[in-house]
């Protein structure tokens, strides 16, 4: 009887730590916290779709990113007088998407590496869709976005002049990717390891008890 209690908890648990690494993630969005593209949403994604219940997994961590979002635009907007939406960056949320939809494919028991990888190679993904989508769009007019390879090779790679190269972000993509993937791996794997204890102390449910042995019925009495 004590196993659906420990599932119980154990969902909880689950969801309070999931509301726990969105207010983290929402914390880390501060105007000059983080430097540029060293974040730690896109492990959020991968990290919500590995271990969120299938609908939670999809609308929290976009909901929150949304909400950051207007957060910011309204923060630059008043503060700095600078409207810091740009339409393209709706398909940063495809990208988010991606990842969710990345982590799903993985199981939350397989080993920490292997999960870290898989945040890496989700971080990679959102950097080379991003800029992609920016490379074709060219929202800011930069000359060295040609619609060529050279000019792909500049959204990706060299960058543009005036800003530090391109690959210095994807660095930063990679790197933060790992580094919170790891870290939200991590509390999800001690989390898990005093309930998975719990779980193998439990007593098994008794076993029906044997049915009473039928009363014997009293001898005759004799004469």
């Amino acid at each position: 009887m004590q196993l659906p209690i420990i599932r119980a908890v154990k969902e909880k648990s689950n969801l309070w730590l999931a509301v726990l690494l969105m207010v983290v993630f929402a914390a880390t969005r501060w105007p000059g916290l983080m430097p540029p593209s060293f974040s730690a949403a896109y492990a959020l994604a991968f990290c919500a779709g590995l271990y969120f219940p299938r609908k939670l997994a999809w609308w929290l961590p976009l909901a929150t990113m949304a909400v950051t979002d207007v957060a910011l635009n309204c923060y630059y907007k008043f503060a700095k007088d600078i409207d810091a939406f740009q339409p393209y960056q709706l398909m940063t949320y495809a990208g988010y998407a991606l990842l969710i939809w990345l982590g799903r494919r993985f199981n939350p028991r397989e080993s920490s590496p292997r999960l870290i990888g898989g945040g890496v190679l989700g971080a990679m993904i959102f950097f080379l869709l991003t800029n992609t989508v920016a490379w074709l769009l060219n929202p800011f007019g930069n000359p060295e976005y040609t619609k060529d390879w050279a000019g792909f090779l500049a959204a990706t790679i060299t960058g543009t002049s005036g800003h530090p190269p391109a690959w210095t972000f994807l660095l930063k993509t990679l790197l933060s990717g790992g580094l919170f993937t790891g870290l939200f791996v991590g509390a999800m794997k001690l989390t898990e390891a005093p309930e998975s204890a719990r779980e193998k102390e439990a007593p098994e449910p008794a076993e029906d008890e044997a049915e009473p042995a039928p009363e014997t019925q009293p001898e005759d009495a004799r004469p």
